[in-house]
């Protein structure tokens, strides 16, 4: 598996880890549940009832992962306010509590109930306190998780910012390098090396041959700043160099295909149609 590969399908590598451990973690509880049970004499449940509790449990934790991601992304620790953290995460941490109890004891309900049985969660307050004891830990481990594969996947990958003068540049700033961290060195790259940009998040992934470098930025505010530079937008999600551009494809939807020199071929909306014309005549030289 090649570093590009890895970087295409990150998300998809990400979630088969993530459901891959739990499954095999919660297998491992319910299962050792059971042998518990028999070493004490007769099981005091159905063989099925461990698996149940476990597995509800998991899924409610894939369920809930996603919102997690989200709350590192947009309300990521402040240690200068570090007692507004701790609140704000102590305040997430019930939420995803309440969140997973609510999702697994409507799982078990269900499937007790599918199996002619009563599913009994016990005394309330007292089982939210257990079952929030053993959430806070889980809420602080993915949130190791997810930070720990973050720095992995940028150290692998290396990350890029602008090569600016002065320290604090206007918004609406052009730069023409980059300067690429990658594994504790430090690259630099043209933009004109540049073969086209996709949108991801809060970082526009730059394609240079079969390298991607992740820029913290919006694709609205990069392409504004590249336009001058000979990069238009062609889609909500691309956009591209002129000059990488090999050979355009009408399609009868009304969209065209757009090949670049790499073979890379990207889809050219309608929405950015007589943009995309324009920037062509502005660029002679790029046709």
């Amino acid at each position: 598996m090649t570093l590009t590969h890895f970087q295409r399908y990150q998300t998809w590598y990400a979630a088969l880890f993530l459901c891959s451990y739990i499954f095999i973690n919660n297998t491992i509880n319910a299962s050792s549940n059971i042998m518990e049970a028999q070493r004490d004499g007769a099981l005091p449940f159905m063989l099925w009832e461990p698996f149940v509790w476990e597995y509800s449990s998991a899924i409610g934790t894939l369920l809930l992962f996603p919102a997690l991601v989200w709350l590192l992304k947009a309300k990521p620790f402040n240690w200068q306010k570090i007692s507004h953290s701790i609140l704000l995460y102590l305040v997430a941490s019930i939420a995803f509590s309440l969140l997973h109890i609510g999702i697994m004891v409507a799982i078990r309900k269900l499937i007790y109930t599918v199996q002619g049985m009563q599913y009994d969660f016990g005394l309330v307050w007292f089982e939210l306190l257990y079952e929030y004891r053993k959430d806070l830990w889980g809420f602080l481990f993915l949130i190791v998780v997810i930070k720990t594969y973050q720095y992995v996947v940028s150290q692998l990958s290396g990350e890029a910012a602008p090569i600016t003068q002065g320290e604090d540049p206007p918004p609406a700033f052009s730069f023409d390098r980059l300067l690429v961290k990658k594994l504790g060195k430090e690259f630099i790259i043209r933009i004109t090396e540049v073969d086209w940009l996709e949108s991801s998040g809060n970082y526009v992934n730059l394609h240079i041959g079969t390298r991607i470098y992740p820029l913290r930025a919006t694709m609205s505010q990069l392409i504004t700043q590249l336009e001058p530079q000979g990069f238009c937008r062609i889609h909500r999600s691309h956009a591209i160099r002129l000059d990488a551009v090999e050979s355009i494809t009408p399609l009868p939807s009304g969209d065209s295909e757009i090949k670049l020199k790499t073979g890379k071929v990207l889809n050219l909306s309608r929405r950015y149609k007589e943009q995309f014309k324009g920037h062509l005549h502005s660029f002679p030289a790029h046709i």
